[in-house]
């Protein structure tokens, strides 16, 4: 039956061209073994395709032959892996490029065209540009860009060997460069990573370094005076003025002494700035570079605004020259003025031989003294010390007074202590008792009260340490009380209030005596007259008699007082303080018995042996 028919009587056709219907033969005997094989052919001789080869197996049992003939061959040992700085080193990309760049202040060219060599390095992926050096080109070539790694974009990627071919613009750091051309290493190591060159470009050239080499058109009007020849009679030949700018009409102006340098060569002029030690301006001395100044302009539309007026030499009528310069006589050089005062000497002889002048007789232009205005200093208001309020009056932001520091290192700890007592009119006042303490650091005096039980006053601190002016001193010239100021007996004024020095420490007393030569001698005697008694005292007490007689004197001395009539005990102490002016509590032994005498008191002889 037909393949699209189906299995039915009266569909099946016969081929009338088939005449064969014999079986193949499959059993069959080799070498005397009987075996059986897959039949290739049909009934009747057709091919059977289901048991024979196809055509990849066949190419495979080519291609396999020798493997299932003589076994596996051994596989090769790898090749030794090599890194890839190892494997591209000294392997160098290099591109012919050029980029534009513009000229903003140029009257010749608008924008100047550079030509450099793009340089990649295989083996770290780093590039860098180098522009060859062109002589007498004015520009800083070289090394435009070190070799690094540079960025492409803003995600952290960077330029790579596979984005770099002919005909393209490259952008690194705001600078588009354009590939042109490459070597010949540079085009086969791209082609042999599947990279298409593209066809090298014209290599385009500056146009204003092309007009420099076109030859100079000679011109057949004559030219006025010969500029070469004027530079080879006056070259390194300057006249030098001294002047002065006054810029005082502006706000925070000065006088500033200047400098003007007049080259002959070129007819240049060049202002320099004379700076002095600490005058607060900067360090930096030229004030107008070295060019040619204008003098005169042209006539120019008055609604044109000259600030963007480009000078050249059609809107100048007159340059400044020699004869525009003497002493004595003002310039303005481009808006300044400038008072000349004085040259030097070789200006002298150039204007003497030049223009026949002789006077050169400079200018007086120093600053006239300003006469002082003495400051007022307020009256003393009352607040703290008066040096402590002056600053308030000296500065917009008062410092402290300075401090003797040296008299403080020396002076540290010491202290000179007083019992002074209160002059006052109060009763209750009179039996008040005070420390004044005198601080020899900074001459400052603190004053204190010891307390006293059912007094009813409570005492403590009576004045914070603090200097004290003696009556009579002004506050403009403050006059404070010192150690020569306080001898006992003497009255001191605090602040309105009186006290008399009844008493010393004997640390006073020591410290007058060692430094005698920086108090007046009366002080130290005041001091020592009072602490003389208890010095005698002291001497009688250490003089080596033993207690014991001592007291059997004493017990004499009473028994013969009380065998005498009774007197009057307290006008026989007040006739001893009579006559004990110095208040020692001794009396010599004349005196004594004459004041016995007067009051009839008897002495024995025998008694007054022992005393």
């Amino acid at each position: 039956p037909g393949p699209g028919l189906p299995l039915l009587p009266g569909c099946a056709i016969k081929d009338p061209t088939r005449t064969s219907f014999h079986r193949p033969q499959t059993l069959d005997f080799k070498n005397g073994y009987a075996f059986s094989r897959l039949p290739r052919e049909g009934v009747g001789g057709e091919t059977l395709f289901a048991n024979q080869l196809s055509q990849d197996e066949l190419d495979d049992l080519c291609t396999k032959g020798a493997t299932l003939t003589y076994g596996q061959v051994k596989r090769s040992a790898p090749s030794r892996f090599t890194p890839a700085f190892v494997a591209y080193d000294k392997k160098v990309l290099k591109f012919d490029a050029y980029f534009q760049e513009e000229v903003p202040i140029s009257a010749e060219e608008h924008y100047r065209i550079r030509h450099v060599g793009l340089y990649y390095y295989l083996e770290d992926d780093s590039m860098c540009v180098i522009e060859p050096k062109v002589k007498n080109s004015g520009l800083l070539q070289g090394k435009l860009m070190r070799r690094h790694r540079v960025p492409k974009n803003e995600h952290g990627d960077y330029y790579h060997w596979k984005d770099l071919n002919l005909g393209i613009d490259l952008t690194m750091y705001g600078r588009t460069y354009r590939l042109v051309n490459c070597d010949s290493f540079t085009k086969v190591f791209l082609e042999s990573q599947g990279i298409v060159v593209n066809p090298p470009e014209e290599l385009v050239s500056d146009p204003y370094m092309e007009q420099r080499r076109m030859p100079v058109r000679k011109s057949i009007v004559p030219t006025g005076p010969d500029p070469f020849r004027q530079f080879l009679t006056y070259d390194t030949k300057v006249l030098r003025f001294y002047a002065i700018w006054d810029d005082t009409n502006c706000a925070f102006g000065d006088h500033h002494p200047c400098i003007i340098h007049y080259f002959l060569a070129d007819d240049t002029v060049e202002v320099r700035e004379v700076h002095k030690k600490n005058d607060g301006r900067d360090p930096f001395p030229v004030l107008m570079r070295r060019q040619r100044l204008p003098k005169v302009f042209a006539d120019k539309n008055k609604n044109f605004p000259s600030c963007v007026l480009e000078i050249t030499d059609h809107e100048v009528q007159e340059w400044y020259s020699p004869k525009d310069f003497a002493i004595g006589k003002t310039v303005t050089l481009l808006g300044r003025t400038f008072l000349i005062y004085d040259c030097d000497k070789f200006t002298q002889d150039f204007y003497r031989e030049k223009y026949g002048i002789t006077d050169f007789q400079p200018v007086d232009v120093n600053k006239k003294p300003l006469e002082k205005v003495p400051q007022v200093i307020p009256p003393y208001n009352g607040f703290g010390i008066p040096e402590d309020s002056l600053q308030n009056c000296l500065s917009l932001f008062p410092k402290p007074p300075r401090k003797d520091i040296i008299k403080m290192l020396e002076n540290n700890l010491k202290v000179l202590r007083y019992q002074v007592a209160l002059e006052s009119p109060v009763p209750e006042d009179k039996n008040r008792r005070f420390i004044l303490s005198y601080f020899l650091s900074d001459d400052t005096i603190g004053i204190y009260e010891p307390p006293v039980k059912n007094s009813g006053i409570p005492g403590g601190k009576y004045l914070k340490r603090t200097k004290v002016t003696k009556p009579g001193s002004t506050p403009e010239n403050p006059i404070y009380y010192e150690p020569s100021d306080f001898t006992i007996g003497s009255t001191i004024e605090v602040f309105g209030h009186r006290f008399i020095i009844t008493d010393a420490d004997e640390y006073v007393l020591n410290y007058l005596e060692t430094n005698s030569e920086s108090f007046p001698a009366a002080t130290v005697q005041s001091i020592r007259d009072h602490f003389l008694p208890r010095k005698v005292v002291v001497d009688t007490t250490s003089s080596g008699i033993p207690k014991k007689d001592l007291d059997d004197l004493i017990v004499e001395v009473q028994k013969e007082l009380k065998f005498q009539e009774p007197f009057n005990t307290r006008q026989f102490h007040e006739i001893f303080h009579h006559f004990d002016k110095e208040g020692s509590g001794f009396l010599d032994k004349a005196r004594f018995l004459n004041i016995c005498d007067r009051f009839n008191v008897p002495t024995s002889t025998i008694l007054l042996k022992k005393v």
